[in-house]
């Protein structure tokens, strides 16, 4: 971005806060973690003609400087000069796939909003040590000895549109780009496959793509994908029409590519996931935005078969949204209460399931959960990797801060965490989009682990079937 542009986007983003602090009441007071838990604290809601808007500028991070974690723990960078790598996989012999991707073009400006934030997304992406670097390519790791220093790098696919989501059973290697399902033949070893690869299923994409990221797993039998397939709008500023089979995610047979909608009403599902006790499919969801600083939390929840959770009409249950014009009051009714919030605009994009044992007793058997960040509350909230203990298969007790310091004492952003993972050794990992890092989080007291050491990896083949 030039000099003349970053100065009127910052500008304009003074003057809407401006705007914003002046007609509203902040969020100085408030207890986010009230809204942590099975029972969020839900105040009344607000109306804007601008939201309140708060944004990191990016300062990347500095030689030397990595993010924080508590006692017992220690981060180190497993790769560095990446393109926005958005989303991990590991795969069965433990090399780490990194899904580098950059959002596409064509959104529609309907609102000052979306003209300030087209221009801080372009800020943003322009900034960290992988700047002007390819992107929308999928970056194979192999870190052979458990060291955490990969010994191969390479382009393991590229030319891709806009990926994030990935699964492999058996030789299949599935990639969600924005508009579609592929299909690739992967063969254990390979470092890079060339084949152009087959549409499996097309997902709804442009011309526009409002919600572009979509993530991918496998039911542990192997035989269906499931996909989240985010909103085209906040609450249908765009249309109804321009929301057909969005906010929801899609079970896809796998075999022939026929799907269905599993569940809606899904504002922006992410980090899919399979919990392993239960086989049960999780994700966590942004909720919607412009309803005040504390409103509304995002969260992460089991998926039923057939549900409805709220996206446009309500929120959190029977919460209704008043500016969605029509109701749906039959909708509403049934619209199912998530499982456990993770408050008002963290923005939680990536999910992983704790199912390693060389982290300390304390993070087995959870969920970690990358929380992107806010920019729509005059105090950050995110920006953080938080772990989230469950009990048989539910969450059972408060998250808990793992990763922190993506930004810095000034409130500039170092980087931004999204995707997480479990490498095979039974690390964190966790892609920084903004620092443009992969960053590997390992007990202090840690031993390396070979590639084919202990460990649970997100790539082996999946068996019985999620339980609904």
């Amino acid at each position: 971005m030039s000099t003349i542009m970053f100065k009127r986007t910052v500008t304009l983003v003074a003057c809407v806060s401006l705007l914003t602090l002046a007609g509203c009441g902040g969020d100085d007071h408030f207890d986010v973690s009230s809204q942590i838990g099975p029972n969020p604290n839900l105040p009344e809601p607000q109306q804007y003609l601008f939201p309140p808007m708060k944004l990191a500028p990016v300062v990347g991070w500095k030689d030397g400087e990595t993010p924080s974690a508590p006692e017992g723990l220690k981060v180190a960078a497993l790769a560095t000069g990446l393109q926005h790598p958005r989303e991990l996989y590991v795969l069965p012999n433990g090399d780490v796939l990194v899904v580098e991707s950059t959002k596409p073009p064509g959104e529609p400006i309907k609102r000052p909003k979306d003209l300030v934030m087209g221009w801080v997304e372009s800020f943003v992406t322009s900034g960290g040590s992988g700047a002007n670097q390819p992107s929308n390519r999928i970056t194979l790791l192999r870190d052979a000895n458990g060291d955490g220093v990969p010994e191969v790098r390479s382009t393991f696919l590229d030319h891709l549109n806009s990926p994030f989501g990935v699964a492999l059973v058996g030789n299949d290697l599935y990639v969600a780009n924005t508009d579609a399902i592929m299909h690739y033949t992967y063969h254990p070893g390979d470092t890079q496959i060339s084949e152009p690869g087959t549409v499996l299923t097309p997902l709804p994409g442009g011309p526009i793509d409002h919600h572009w990221t979509k993530s991918l797993v496998a039911s542990r039998d192997g035989t269906l994908l499931y996909v989240g397939v985010g909103s085209n709008s906040n609450i249908t500023e765009n249309g109804l029409e321009a929301e057909k089979n969005r906010a929801a995610i899609w079970e896809v047979d796998r075999a022939s590519g026929r799907w269905r909608l599993f569940a809606t009403g899904l504002r922006n599902p992410n980090g899919l996931s399979i919990e392993p006790q239960t086989g049960a499919l999780w994700t966590v969801v942004n909720e919607r935005d412009e309803l005040g600083p504390n409103l509304v939390p995002d969260y992460m929840t089991s998926v039923k078969d057939g549900g409805f959770y709220g996206w446009p009409y309500s929120y959190y249950g029977q919460h209704v949204d008043p500016r969605v014009q029509p109701q749906r009051p039959d909708l509403v009714a049934k619209a199912i209460v998530p499982d456990y919030a993770l408050s008002s605009h963290v923005a939680p994009l990536g999910m992983a399931f704790a199912t390693g044992t060389s982290l300390p007793a304390k993070y087995r058997g959870g969920a970690f959960v990358g929380e992107h960040g806010s920019w729509d509350r005059q105090h950050f909230n995110g920006y953080k990797v938080v772990y989230v203990p469950f009990d048989g298969g539910k969450p059972n007790g408060k998250a808990e801060d793992v990763v922190t310091g993506f930004l810095d004492p000034s409130g500039k952003a170092r980087g931004r965490p999204v995707g997480v993972a479990i490498d095979k050794s039974g690390a964190l990992l966790i892609a920084d989009d903004v620092g443009n890092t992969v960053w590997r989080v390992t007990a202090t007291d840690a031993t390396p682990q070979t590639a084919g050491g202990a460990g649970t990896t997100t790539g082996a083949a999946p068996t019985p079937s999620p339980q609904q």
